[in-house]
């Protein structure tokens, strides 16, 4: 079976020259940009010759540099089979310490997701929560975990929150088919995308409803239907889906609206820590004092 092109550049990765490695390494990392360049762009942009770009292309076993962005692009179209991921990850860690390998590669996404995020696109969104009607979560597979934590907050500070399981097509569309205009849509899907979040989407966009997408690339399935992009950096070449991330920018938004509706948020949790207390719905831990 040919090796992705992924888990070669990761076998390959000490045998290529200085050049190469730059090219190896924005691959890696972006990926769905460099699929659409052309070999003069992509060497400008890593600071190398055309003439690299396309012997690298040759290096890695491809007849030509159109054959490597043929690869790229259905990297793009199709992500990453489970397979393929373990095979990657296994290249990638090889004799490093999990731990650190992991935890490192984790940094580096939050870092690149602060880079990445557009603060105006990030705020046009909070708006359109604050202003909603009522706020609908969609999320689906890995992703579900994200779209039940925001979910769980967003109901402590909103009015109307509604949070959509299904296990089918249809049972999404029962849940939405009250949406309006005045309501909001956050989908959440990750690589490999869920066709079922897609279509939920789609589906709030014909209703009017403002959507915003929470997700990986522009080249998401999610974002045509959105009128709001918030791109968070997870891992679609790592055995589990990296959502450290996504839930970082989640936490953002959180906080973000939280502290536009101050007062009514501070209200309801000076409530709720009254029922907390009177039901004793948390465990007390009691401080050992040192004698």
């Amino acid at each position: 079976m040919r090796k992705h092109l992924l888990s070669r550049i990761e076998s390959m990765m000490n045998g290529f020259s200085k050049g190469q490695k730059r090219i190896a390494q924005y691959i890696e990392e972006h990926y769905d940009k460099a699929a659409f360049m052309t070999a003069s762009k992509l060497g400008a942009t890593v600071g190398v010759s055309e003439s690299t770009v396309v012997r690298f292309a040759g290096e890695l076993g491809y007849e030509g540099y159109p054959e490597l962005q043929k690869a790229m692009q259905e990297m793009i179209r199709s992500k990453l089979t489970s397979v393929q991921r373990m095979q990657v990850t296994s290249a990638r860690i090889g004799d490093a310490d999990v731990l650190d390998s992991v935890l490192q590669q984790d940094i580096d996404k939050i870092r690149r997701t602060l880079e990445e995020t557009s603060h105006e696109e990030f705020y046009r969104a909070v708006d359109a929560i604050i202003g909603a009607r009522r706020v609908y979560i969609v999320s689906a597979r890995s992703s579900s975990a994200l779209g039940s934590f925001l979910g769980y907050y967003f109901s402590l500070i909103l009015e109307d929150v509604s949070i959509l399981t299904a296990t089918s097509e249809a049972e999404i569309y029962e849940q939405m088919f009250r949406i309006e205009p005045e309501d909001c849509v956050i989908g959440i899907s990750f690589p490999r995308y869920s066709k079922m979040a897609v279509k939920a989407m789609r589906f709030a966009c014909d209703r009017g409803a403002r959507v915003i997408a929470l997700t990986d690339s522009m080249v998401s399935p999610l974002v045509q239907p959105a009128d709001h992009v918030l791109l968070a950096r997870s891992d679609m070449a790592s055995m589990v889906d990296s959502l450290v991330a996504p839930l970082s920018l989640i936490n953002a938004l959180i906080v973000a609206t939280a502290l536009r509706k101050k007062e009514e948020v501070s209200a309801t949790f000076s409530r709720l820590e009254q029922i907390w207390e009177q039901y004793e719905v948390y465990e007390k831990v009691e401080e050992n004092t040192l004698e």
